[in-house]
């Protein structure tokens, strides 16, 4: 008996500096190496001032939680009170959800309202739907084309300097096959606001 238990010590002893001081070490080594940016929260600054992270999405509101029409706007969040990454996590309401069915009809009205389009004007998905973790950094190029017009004339530039912008900051598919290109809304905004 007395046996076992010492070596059932010894093997507890021996897979908490393997697994809880070694792996953690060796992973944390790896990301450094090979993904320093990622790894240390991939943060984006403008003159000297860290102003978010490329991974994680941020709303472009005033103080009443109204959409700034100079920015374009990101996809809404259902984490925290938005885009918080301690609350990560979608709304979990499914397609049958009368909350859902409301939410998504009112962002409808209110994206379409905020961006000038007609009424059967098709709304992106990505416009008025909160992704799996609410934390998304990016909107789809039809979403952000959508808003350009908006941005181009409140801030009184050419539409096709924005659409350029547009393009410029069109991230492609991860690994040139999954999901759709997408266009990451601080780097846009940041682009813009050193536009003239």
């Amino acid at each position: 008996m007395r046996r076992q238990l010492v070596t059932g010590l010894l093997m507890t002893v021996v897979m908490v500096v393997v697994l809880g001081l070694l792996y953690p070490l060796a992973m944390t080594g790896a990301a450094q190496l090979f993904a320093r940016d990622k790894a240390n929260g991939s943060f984006v600054t403008k003159n000297g001032t860290v102003v978010g992270s490329s991974l994680i999405g941020q709303a472009f509101t005033d103080k009443s939680g109204n959409p700034i029409p100079r920015y374009f706007q990101s996809r809404p969040s259902a984490a925290g009170t938005g885009y918080d990454a301690l609350a990560s996590g979608g709304s979990n309401d499914g397609p049958s959800s009368k909350t859902l069915i409301e939410t998504v009809h009112e962002r409808v009205l209110a994206y379409r309202r905020l961006n000038g389009l007609r009424a059967k004007t098709a709304v992106p998905i990505d416009a008025v739907t909160a992704s799996a973790s609410g934390l998304d950094p990016a909107i789809s190029v039809a979403n952000a084309r959508l808003q350009a017009p908006r941005v181009a004339r409140v801030r009184g530039i050419p539409l096709a300097r924005v659409l350029a912008l547009v393009a410029a900051h069109t991230e492609d598919r991860p690994l040139g096959v999954l999901g759709e290109p997408t266009v990451n809304v601080l780097k846009l905004n940041l682009a813009l606001d050193t536009t003239r």
